[in-house]
C-alpha cells in the first residue's frame, strides 16, 4: 500500500483558479444535499442518501477525467462527482421530487440512481457493487475501439466484500482496463462497522491480490485526494491498467433519511468526525494561502443558494409523470 500525503500544492499545476473551483464544487454538492435533506424532513421528498464528508474524493477524482470522453459508472452517494460531470442542482431536485423531466428515469427510479446519456453517466442501481463490473466492461469496448478514455466508478468499503468487487478487479487487471476503482470508505457498510467486515485495515492491500496499485488517502485532504485522484487517472490513460484508489472518509449523516445512525454511533466519535469536515477543511486551507478571502466562501455560498432556490422553485412547479408513461423502457414496444 502506498499512502498518499500533500506535499507541494502546485505539483499539479493547481494555481488559485484550479482551487477555487475544487472548493466551488464541494460547497456546491453541500448546499444541494443539505437542500434534500430539508425536503425529505418536510415530507416532500420520499427518500435522501448523503454524500456529506465524501465531496473531496469525489471532486477531485471529478475535475481529473474529461466529461467529454470519460466515463463514470457512479455509487449512490456520489452527488459531487455528478455535479463535476455536469449535472445541475435542478437535475437533482426533479429526481428526488419524481418530476416527468427528471433526467435520471423520468421520476420513475429512487432519488440518487444516477444516469445521465448526456453526461457520460450509466444508470445507477440499486443492488451494491454492480456498477464495478459495468465500469470494467465499459473499459474493455474502449480499448476494443482503440479510444482514449477512462472509466471512473466508485463504490463504500462494505461493497468489497461482494464478490462483483474482486470479479472485476481480476478482470480489468488482467485486461489492462483504463478503469479507476475509487472506494469512499466511510467506516459504516450501513450499521456494520469496518472491523465487521474485513480483517485488513486498508482496502488499498486487496490490490496486491490483482498486481495492481493500490492506494489509500485522507479523503478529508482535498489536496491529497486531487494527488491520488490524478496519478491514477494518468495511469489508467497511459495504457497501464487500472489503480484501487481508496479514500478514507467521514460519513457525516445518517446511512440515508430511513437510517438514525445514533442508534448505532458513539456521540463523541460523531462529534470528532465533524471536527474534520472536508468542506471548512479545505476553506480553512484556501484562506490560510490567501486563494480566498475572507467573505469569499460567504459570498460563493450566497451565490449558490440562490441559484438552488432558483432550482428548488422550478423542480416544484415542473408537471409530474402521466400514469399512462409508467412502463415506458420498460418493456420493448411495437
Amino acid at each position: 500500500m502506498a499512502v498518499a500525503k500533500t506535499d507541494a500544492v502546485n505539483k499539479e499545476n493547481l494555481d488559485a483558479q484550479t482551487l477555487r473551483e475544487m472548493y466551488r464544487h464541494m460547497l456546491r454538492s453541500r448546499v444541494l444535499d443539505e437542500r434534500m435533506w430539508v425536503l425529505n424532513r418536510q415530507g416532500r421528498a420520499p427518500f435522501w442518501i448523503s454524500g456529506m464528508g465524501h465531496e473531496a474524493i469525489q471532486v477531485a477524482a471529478g475535475m481529473n477525467i474529461d466529461p467529454s470522453r470519460d466515463w463514470l459508472a457512479p455509487y449512490y452517494r456520489d452527488l459531487a462527482l455528478t455535479l463535476v460531470m455536469g449535472m445541475t442542482p435542478r437535475d437533482h431536485l426533479l429526481s428526488v421530487l419524481a418530476k416527468a423531466e427528471d433526467p435520471n428515469s423520468g421520476g420513475r427510479q429512487m432519488p440518487a440512481h444516477y444516469g445521465s446519456r448526456a453526461h457520460n453517466i450509466i444508470s445507477t442501481g440499486s443492488p451494491v457493487t454492480t456498477q464495478l463490473l459495468h465500469a470494467a466492461g465499459i473499459a474493455l469496448a474502449m480499448k476494443m475501439r482503440g479510444e482514449d478514455s477512462v472509466c471512473l466508478t466508485a463504490i463504500g468499503e462494505g461493497s468489497t466484500s461482494g464478490g462483483d468487487f474482486h470479479e472485476a478487479l481480476n478482470f480489468a487487471a488482467t485486461h489492462k482496463l483504463a478503469v479507476v476503482f475509487i472506494v469512499e470508505n466511510n467506516g459504516y457498510a450501513i450499521s456494520v462497522p469496518v472491523e465487521k467486515q474485513m480483517p485488513t485495515p486498508d482496502v488499498s492491500d486487496r490490490a496486491l491480490a490483482y498486481g495492481i496499485p493500490g492506494v489509500s488517502v485522507d479523503g478529508n485532504d482535498a489536496i491529497a485526494c486531487y494527488r491520488a485522484a490524478h496519478d491514477a487517472v494518468q495511469r489508467a490513460r497511459g495504457g497501464d491498467g487500472p489503480t484501487l484508489l481508496e479514500a478514507k472518509v467521514h460519513r457525516l449523516t445518517s446511512h440515508s433519511s430511513d437510517d438514525d445512525q445514533r442508534r448505532y454511533r458513539n456521540a463523541d466519535d460523531l462529534e470528532a468526525e465533524r471536527k474534520q469536515d472536508c468542506v471548512p477543511r479545505f476553506r480553512a486551507m484556501l484562506e490560510d494561502l490567501g486563494v480566498l478571502a475572507p467573505g469569499d466562501s460567504d459570498a460563493m455560498r450566497a451565490e449558490l443558494v440562490t441559484e438552488l432556490d432558483q432550482a428548488t422553485a422550478y423542480a416544484e412547479q415542473a408537471a409530474d409523470p402521466v400514469a399512462e408513461t409508467a412502463l415506458l423502457h420498460v418493456y420493448a414496444e411495437e
